[in-house]
């Protein structure tokens, strides 16, 4: 143990005002440190929501335009990948890509890829259901980074490349935005609301948008974040609310199951979030899900919902005019649906 005297004073408040400082220019969210859970290892980190000169720094030399790749997968291809990028006409004039077929696009989440669980699961079951174009978005230079808020601003200005990138497409194959089904994980969430609103056309918006357990931590004042006129129909499934997921709701039609959160047959929250996923995929393949509806999304989380009315939950379709809040229950394994 030691005393510090004057001089050590004096000393240390010199070293103090020495040391760089950095000041905060943009403060994500009112409380300052949070932990969020990393998509690609279910770890938590803990992480400095105020923005600072260096995470604008670092968010500013992330270039989605060079850097995103889109993989497509079709029938033809269903499990081997044709790389698309913006610009290379000759790419996309020799891949299986046609402007006949509706075309899904799956955005991943934090610290995930396009080998994440939303792909490996979703792809197949999608090409099972139907002969579409999916194609998978890897913003994983972006989402790549252990500093949570530049992943959040990346995954703003990987949105926009990406919609700039199917602009180019839907010009060479004469396409629609009708054509096209966006949906996106955790952070990939807020992005595919990002890509959706950005792209209408003479008139002509995304008819379908899904955000399976879009992020809570730093988008609960954001501009940005998933909103319910995105798409003509918006549909979201919260499974790990008010943890890794938004717990409010967010689309036209939100879907609360097992309250939104602590799924039957998982242990954790990394186990939570990624059941959107599973029960979207189970969705396609084979329907069911069926919610009751709520008065809001507080008497879903408390899984008090008795107003009349009933609603799919996900499925390939839009379900044009339906609203509101729902709850239901499911399994603790596959398959999840009770009906």
């Amino acid at each position: 143990m030691f005393k510090l005297g004057f001089i050590g004073i004096v000393c240390l408040s010199g070293i103090a005002l020495a040391l760089p400082s950095k000041p905060i220019l943009r403060k994500l969210d009112p409380l300052r440190f949070q932990h969020a859970r990393d998509d690609s290892t279910g770890q938590y980190h803990l992480i400095d929501m105020w923005m600072t000169a260096d995470h604008i720094a670092e968010a500013a030399r992330y270039n989605p335009e060079e850097s995103n790749v889109y993989h497509l997968f079709t029938r033809l291809n269903p499990t081997v990948s044709q790389p698309l990028v913006i610009g290379n006409l000759n790419w996309l004039a020799s891949s299986n890509i046609s402007g006949a077929r509706r075309t899904i696009v799956l955005i991943h989440g934090w610290r995930d890829s396009a080998t994440s669980e939303l792909n490996t699961v979703l792809v197949p079951a999608l090409l099972a259901a139907e002969d579409l174009n999916v194609v998978v978005v890897d913003w994983s230079v972006g989402a790549s980074t252990i500093n949570y808020p530049v992943a959040l601003d990346n995954a703003i200005a990987s949105g926009v490349a990406v919609e700039q990138f199917f602009d180019w497409v839907n010009f060479y194959l004469r396409g629609s935005p009708v054509q096209y089904h966006i949906i996106g994980h955790g952070l990939g969430g807020h992005q595919a609301g990002v890509v959706a609103r950005r792209m209408p056309r003479l008139g002509e918006s995304v008819p379908y948008v899904t955000g399976l357990d879009p992020s809570l931590v730093g988008w609960i004042n954001h501009p940005d974040r998933f909103n319910p006129d995105d798409g003509v129909y918006t549909e979201v499934i919260h499974t790990n609310a008010g943890i890794n997921g938004y717990l409010a709701d967010l689309a036209k039609v939100d879907f609360y199951p097992n309250g939104g959160e602590s799924m039957p047959g998982c242990d954790s929250h990394s186990c939570d979030h990624l059941r959107s996923i599973f029960y979207f995929a189970e969705s396609i393949t084979s329907g069911g899900f069926t919610g009751r509806r709520c008065a809001n999304y507080l008497t879903a989380v408390l899984q008090v919902c008795t107003l009349p009315g009933t609603l799919q939950m996900g499925g390939l379709r839009p379900k044009f005019g339906s609203e509101g809040v729902y709850f239901l229950r499911t399994n603790a394994a596959p398959p999840f649906s009770q009906g």
